[in-house]
């Protein structure tokens, strides 16, 4: 066997050259776990691995990216222009090799001279073949270099730096034919199994197998490597592979170890940012970022990923100038751009959301995610042709057999469906027809739990009627000064439901429409106490708790239609009787959602407090054991050893919370379940659920109805006598009723915004308004979900509401529901521009 000595920079360009491309193809399947709190991580995964390289097979070259592998990289030994031509035989290729054969001998020879190749000889004549065969896997000829080494194999068939070359040359050929990833990989043990104490060729093979799908095998060789000789590379390749596995905090340790051995590493320090946030360490992801920027100024990827960590704090300006940043030193840089364009949807800032989708698909013409959210973006404007004609085309990009379907293609046929209907009913009074009875049974339920779109015997709603015309832009100078007036106020009464919270981004469009909604609840209870009656899906009746919170999910559905803001009790019976489940998960794996962080450890003391009654009833003699552990107790990782403790909790175990009646007391219901699982390493499934069957649904209407019946003969006593102690008893009552409402959780989407513009509607009709925001970190519904009983809830919500008298101003104002009593009217009001309502003075001060 002729081995030879590794020369020093000996598998540096060949590990490097293939290891970028490949990942690329396995950091796909981290995109698909996704919680669903960050719905555009995955943005930041698509591109995380598009980084420039040197030449193929070398250690990057000089230019933007070499001074982060400087310390790692004496110099490539493989600095050539790969070839495009097809290494197949063609004629064109074999001209290329033959003009090219003086300039391969020639750098053959000085590779050779310098023994700057793997696994290098001591005979001149051999190093020299094998030079010329290593040049050409430079050049791109991988078949040419193929057939050079299997020569020299049949003569010494364990001629090590042969073997392990045509294992590069089969990697770089391409590993979408399995046939080459065999071959590769073959060749690759087989140098191990001659030299098992060279850490590049386990680096070369991890590189083979983690795109495809063999992960822990790939660990095992970086782990293998890195014992060898450890080095920042080593540890930023096997960081990035935990990366992809979702373990985040094995990953930020080698990527930690990795910057310690070389902390010029933009790439490194990007990824240990991208850890921090997937875990929902925000902050510390931000200052990685910065961090990464301050050793590359022009980082694209870094803005990019700084923008999306402000967006997810709800920092709307900071992510605007990141991504502006990132534009500037890329106009075309697509991911950008779609990020860009998201945030400023979510922002309420449809118009110019429409001008980032536009240029991405310009740049990007088949881009799923651009072309979803330019027909959302158009439809939610009220431009229905456009918006439908950029959802056919999103319909047109079906799957490939065993190709998992995107997000977008899964929710456009619902969004058609829905825009049709949208259009249809455009200029129909909003009094006369009902969405949740119209749209079919089994087409809500597919659409709120995200289903393919597989529905039985299922009728399409008409298409576009071209008498029926998109909506127009209206000026806010067209509409009347107390119209000016009510726009204005509604904004600023939305603005008082915004959440201070990490993942909640103001949205102006959501302020507008649910101010909107508070003043319309407001004057259809106090026509409701002066027993006016109200036209409800075309019938004219005194109005019931369910009309009030109608009007907020009506104005709720046309703020942003992409989601399905419905009634789980109108869903089909069979749905119902399974259970429809509202799921959040508070920690999955290792990724923690921030804006639940405020309620951990007011859930893990009820959750602490449950295990010591079950233990008391099913484990006594343990329950010392039991106490003495939970002392120890800090969070909620915490609690996966005590799950040991009895065989029926072993793998996990659910707490179901308790909601007291008012109507009958000593009587509870099913309040949320708490559910704790893990695994073998330690990570956790930490999550809240409420179950909406029909007789849990009847169990709560029940007290709902109670309540609201109370709240309807003291709103009218109200009015009367205005006395401080029915102001008092009837702000109790509201809030009461909104807290069974919480618990319950009957809505699909949007139940917490909607319940809060209730409350600050129905205050308002008593004469109280809410003065105080809501403070940070709190979450409304969280608060009543987790109150003991619904007096601590209006406990509570009054410390903050700071509750003042009534602006008579309120009373001057037009009628919502006449002003703006159809879609189309709704749809203008939302369009129109917010900024003059800045340059006026509110009515509320």
């Amino acid at each position: 066997m002729r081995s030879g000595k590794m020369a020093p920079a000996g598998g540096c360009g060949a590990v490097r050259g293939l290891w970028v491309p490949l990942a690329v193809l396995a950091l796909a399947r981290a995109a698909l776990a996704l919680t669903e709190q960050y719905p555009a991580l995955s943005l930041l995964k698509q591109e995380l691995h598009r980084q420039r390289q040197g030449p193929a097979g070398g250690c990057a070259s000089a230019g933007e990216w070499a001074e982060q592998y400087s310390a790692e990289s004496d110099s490539s030994f493989l600095h050539f222009h790969e070839s495009d031509c097809d290494t197949g035989g063609s004629s064109s290729c074999e001209s290329v090799l033959s003009l090219n054969t003086e300039k391969i001998l020639s750098q053959a020879k000085l590779l050779a001279e310098q023994k700057r190749f793997p696994f290098a000889t001591d005979n001149d004549n051999t190093n020299e073949e094998l030079a010329i065969a290593y040049v050409l896997i430079g050049n791109g000829l991988y078949d040419e270099a193929i057939r050079h080494f299997s020569t020299m194999l049949q003569e010494e068939p364990d001629l090590v730096s042969a073997i392990y070359g045509r294992g590069i040359a089969y990697g770089k050929k391409g590993l979408h034919d399995m046939k080459n990833a065999e071959l590769a990989l073959f060749e690759f043990s087989r140098v191990i199994s001659l030299e098992p104490d060279h850490p590049e060729v386990f680096e070369q093979r991890a590189e083979i197998l983690s795109p495809l799908g063999r992960i822990s095998e790939a660990l095992s060789d970086l782990t293998k490597a890195i014992e060898l000789q450890p080095s920042a590379r080593l540890y930023r390749h096997r960081g990035t592979l935990y990366f992809i596995s979702e373990d985040y905090a094995t990953a930020h340790e080698d990527f930690q170890h990795s910057l310690e051995l070389n902390k010029n590493q933009p790439i490194a320090m990007l990824y240990k940012g991208l850890t921090f946030f997937h875990r929902g360490l925000l902050k510390e992801a931000i200052e990685s970022f910065k961090e990464a920027l301050k050793q590359k100024a022009d980082f694209i990827d870094a803005y990019k990923s700084l923008g999306q960590a402000y967006r997810e704090l709800g920092n709307f300006d900071a992510a605007t100038e990141s991504f502006q940043k990132a534009l500037l030193l890329n106009q075309n840089h697509v991911q950008t751009l779609q990020l860009k364009g998201m945030m400023l949807y979510h922002h309420g800032s449809l118009d110019e959301a429409l001008k980032n989708f536009k240029r991405c698909l310009q740049l990007e013409p088949y881009n799923e995610v651009c072309q979803y959210m330019k027909g959302l973006s158009h439809v939610a404007m009220g431009q229905f042709y456009e918006g439908i004609k950029a959802q056919t085309k999103v319909m047109l990009n079906d799957p490939l057999p065993g190709q998992k379907a995107t997000p977008e293609y899964l929710k456009v046929k619902y969004l058609r469906e829905y825009s049709r209907y949208l259009h249809a009913h455009l200029d129909t009074p909003l009094t006369e027809y009902n969405i949740d009875i119209d749209l079919p049974g089994n087409f809500k339920d597919h659409w709120a739990k995200n289903l393919p779109f597989l529905i039985e015997n299922y009728e399409e709603q008409p298409g576009l009627q071209p008498h029926i015309k998109d909506v127009l832009f209206q000026n806010f100078e067209s509409y009347k000064p107390d119209v000016q007036e009510l726009i204005c106020v509604a904004d600023h009464l939305g603005s008082m439901m915004q959440y201070e919270t990490p993942g909640f981004l103001p949205n102006k469009r959501i302020h507008r429409a649910m101010g909107l909604a508070t003043l319309e609840v407001m004057q259809a209870v106090q026509r409701t106490w002066a027993n006016s009656k109200v036209r409800m899906n075309g019938k004219t009746r005194l109005m019931q708790w369910r009309d009030m919170f109608d009007i907020a999910v009506k104005w709720r559905r046309i703020a942003d239609p992409d989601q399905p803001v419905l009634w789980l009790d109108q869903m089909p019976a069979r749905s119902l009787s399974r259970g429809f489940n509202n799921h959040i998960n508070l920690i999955r794996g290792q990724v923690i959602n921030m804006r639940y962080l405020e309620y951990f450890e007011k859930i893990l003391h009820f959750i602490k407090d449950r295990i010591l009654v079950y233990h008391g009833a099913n484990n006594p003699k343990g329950l010392l054991e039991v106490r003495e552990a939970l002392e120890k107790v800090h969070k909620v990782e915490d609690l996966l050893p005590i799950m040991k403790f009895n065989s029926k909790t072993r793998d996990g175990f659910t707490v179901n919370t308790k909601v007291p009646s008012l109507k009958d007391q000593g009587k509870e219901y099913d309040g949320f379940t708490i559910t704790i699982t893990g695994d073998k390493v330690g990570n956790i499934l930490f999550s809240v659920e409420t179950q909406t069957t029909e007789e849990r649904t009847q169990l709560y209407h029940a007290e709902i109805d109670a309540l609201y019946k109370d709240l309807t003969a003291k709103g009218k006593i109200l009015i009367l006598s205005a006395e401080l102690g029915e102001v008092d008893a009837v702000c109790n009552l509201i809030l009461s009723l909104v807290y069974y409402f919480y618990n319950l959780m009957p809505l699909s989407r949007g139940s917490s915004v909607i319940a809060y513009s209730v409350i600050m509607g129905a205050l308002m009709a008593s004469g109280k308004e809410v003065s105080g925001k809501i403070p940070k970190g709190k979450l409304v519904d969280f608060e009543a979900m987790t109150a003991p009983g619904s007096e601590a809830f209006s406990k509570i919500a009054r410390s903050w509401m700071n509750l003042k008298s009534i602006s008579p101003s309120y009373k001057s104002l037009p009628s919502v529901s006449e002003t703006f009593p159809t879609l189309r009217t709704m749809i203008e009001v939302l369009n129109t521009d917010s900024s003059h309502c800045l340059k006026k003075t509110i009515v509320v001060v």
